[in-house]
């Protein structure tokens, strides 16, 4: 895992001693929820989820330069949009934020960072994402690091009780950002 830097952040790997902010984060209902999971009830769920983190190496902690503070997750799952007729090189983009820094441009910033990489490094074709009708914060990000949408469906989230959710697939082809 490459670690990538911004202006203002720095995505590197996942380390023991960020615990404390990933539960600070991962505590909230303003997060997890928001993004398919349930709020973390207390420091040991929170480890145990650091720990698959840790082990599997495909999610980047975002990391405030300005405060030395993980504040968030972001990294690419090996998963395809559709039956990927064309055999697309392709990865879903996930991400979640610390509520408390929402609203700075702190997650298009670490998107398009991920873009570039995935692109250039990866040599993906497609990057596709999705979120929830009710995640009107996940959407701007999308849009104004370019994604175009696809398509809705109803799906329902495993770690949240089987609920059923409104899901709006968006991606963005290796053509289309090159163009940006």
């Amino acid at each position: 895992m490459e670690e990538l830097i911004t202006e203002r952040l720095i995505l590197r790997q996942w380390r023991k001693s960020d615990l404390k902010d990933l539960y600070e984060y991962a505590k909230s209902e303003l997060v997890g929820p928001n993004a398919g999971w349930p709020a973390h009830k207390n420091e040991e769920e929170s480890k145990k989820v650091l720990d698959i983190y840790i082990k599997f190496k495909d999610l980047y902690a975002i990391v405030l330069k300005s405060e030395n503070k993980v504040i968030g997750n972001i990294g690419f799952h090996k998963s395809t949009l559709d039956e990927n007729p064309l055999n697309l090189n392709q990865r879903q983009l996930g991400f979640s934020l610390n509520y408390k820094y929402w609203g700075r441009e702190i997650m298009p910033e670490a998107v398009k960072c991920l873009l570039e990489y995935g692109f250039t490094k990866l040599n993906l074709d497609l990057i596709w994402c999705n979120h929830y009708d009710f995640n009107n914060n996940s959407k701007r990000v999308l849009q104004k690091c370019g994604f175009k949408y696809n398509f809705t469906k109803k799906i329902n989230l495993d770690l949240l009780d089987n609920k059923e959710v409104t899901a709006l697939y968006y991606s963005i082809l290796k053509s289309e950002y090159t163009n940006n």
